[in-house]
């Protein structure tokens, strides 16, 4: 991903855990980052480095806390 690309999308996340404007957040982006870098990681990477493939997926459904809902 590239630079400003990257920027805004971490501006948009840190504005969404941190603004109060919700009453929950299910933090997908935690749940699929690579703790070594700010991107997606290669388990859960379709191909194009920003939508999650079927093991994305489910560790999408695996954050989920249904007795939260």
């Amino acid at each position: 991903m590239d630079e400003p690309v990257e920027k805004a999308r971490a501006a948009v996340n840190r504005w969404i855990r941190t603004s109060g404007e919700y009453d929950g957040v299910i933090d997908l982006d935690r749940s699929l980052a690579d703790p070594e870098k700010a991107s997606l990681r290669p388990a859960y990477d379709c191909g194009d480095g920003s939508h999650p493939n079927d093991a994305g997926m489910r560790a999408i459904a695996d954050a989920i806390d249904l007795d939260r809902l």
